[in-house]
């Protein structure tokens, strides 16, 4: 059986497979957050919207706990050509 969206999207974090857009970066500190918390939020979360109409690739939004277990945080990202996911933003769920 094929792995599902999230196994292969975490397997890429835990792997630190991925890389980060400015955007990202920019967003995650404007909401007070830090690599530890995206990665925790993309281990412990879900997908729970994937977006299939964007000609780059299928975006997935995560929804789960920044590190503190008290921010709920957003993750979007895509696979790319290359094998690496790309993080497109991270902000704090409000």
């Amino acid at each position: 059986m094929p792995r599902s969206w999230i196994e292969r999207i975490r397997e890429k974090v835990r792997l630190r497979h991925y890389d980060m857009t400015v955007h990202a970066v920019e967003e995650m500190a404007e909401d007070g957050l830090d690599i530890v918390d995206m990665e925790h939020a993309v281990l412990a979360g879900r997908v729970v919207r994937i977006e299939r109409d964007d000609p780059r690739g299928n975006k997935h939004m995560i929804e789960g706990m920044a590190a503190g277990g008290v921010t709920p945080v957003g993750v979007v990202g895509r696979f790319t050509g290359g094998g690496r996911y790309l993080i497109i933003t991270i902000y704090a769920i409000t």
